[in-house]
């Protein structure tokens, strides 16, 4: 078995941000919060966080919030809920979350809680149990999950859950391993797993690992580096892990290098790029 080519993956990442003119870059422009906080927390855990100037990015992510206390996926963009999580994740990984006016930051998250507990991920009101794990995980993070109504948003996700034991985005929506990943981290962050049917969600997230070692998000779909953390964390928290064979899980993603130039693809020989090599890297260490 391979190793992870560690000073490749922190080469790649750091080469990603020069490339502004790249059409990758481009059509990434929207979202570039989401992918500073993979970035940069791939080269946090390589330990090589060091390597950023953090004094330009916390100064870039500033620029990005709006008057509504919301962040934008980069300057001139709409606010939305989960730019401002991956805004909030980029703080603390610097450790200046000191530099943010909290209850401005609140106040947008919570009053993107709709009646029935769930939660809209801007003004346009989209709904998706997505939305509740990133409130419920940005409030606890600011410490202010008092400032919701926790009863509610805990019965909306339960209210997504399936018969097989897993989540969908929406009551009755086809349960999904990024699904499942959200609702269980929702419910394990309020205190909330008890209402978990382990051995039924267990069960249906192990048999998510196919023959490559790799895991897949749905019943009959490829394996996928970015499923293979969403369904390694969702084990992990309800204490199931030992139902995989994580040799066979580490040999696929480490299949998934470019050791040549960096970064890790979604499956052996294909593109590689910074969301894939996050959830690779942090696969790694979740194992």
């Amino acid at each position: 078995m391979g190793e992870l080519a560690a000073d490749k993956h922190v080469q790649y990442i750091l080469s990603v941000e020069k490339r502004k003119d790249s059409f990758e870059s481009v059509v990434m422009d929207h979202l570039r919060m989401n992918g500073a906080y993979w970035g940069l927390t791939t080269l946090d855990l390589l330990g090589k966080l060091g390597s950023v100037n953090a004094d330009e990015v916390i100064s870039w992510i500033m620029k990005c919030q709006h008057e509504s206390g919301g962040f934008a996926g980069n300057i001139g963009h709409d606010p939305h809920i989960l730019y401002t999580l991956s805004a909030v994740q980029v703080l603390a990984l610097f450790n200046k979350l000191d530099v943010l006016d909290i209850d401005k930051v609140a106040t947008y998250i919570t009053g993107l809680q709709n009646e029935d507990g769930s939660f809209s991920g801007d003004i346009w009101g989209e709904v998706d149990t997505r939305f509740s794990y990133i409130a419920i995980c940005c409030l606890s993070m600011l410490r202010c999950l008092d400032k919701i109504n926790v009863e509610k948003a805990v019965n909306y996700i339960l209210s997504c859950k399936n018969l097989d034991g897993g989540f969908g985005c929406t009551p009755g929506g086809e349960s999904h391993a990024g699904q499942i990943f959200c609702c269980v981290g929702a419910l394990a962050i309020t205190g909330s797993l008890y209402h978990v049917d382990k051995d039924l969600l267990g069960w249906w997230l192990c048999e998510r690992q196919v023959k490559s070692g790799g895991l897949n998000g749905r019943p009959e779909k490829l394996p996928d580096v970015c499923y293979s953390w969403w369904v390694l964390s969702s084990l992990i928290m309800i204490d199931r892990v030992h139902w995989i064979d994580k040799e066979k899980l580490v040999k696929f993603i480490l299949d998934c290098q470019d050791v040549e130039n960096g970064g890790i693809s979604d499956r052996p020989d294909d593109a590689v790029d910074v969301f894939h090599t996050y959830f690779g890297v942090a696969d790694g260490e979740g194992i």
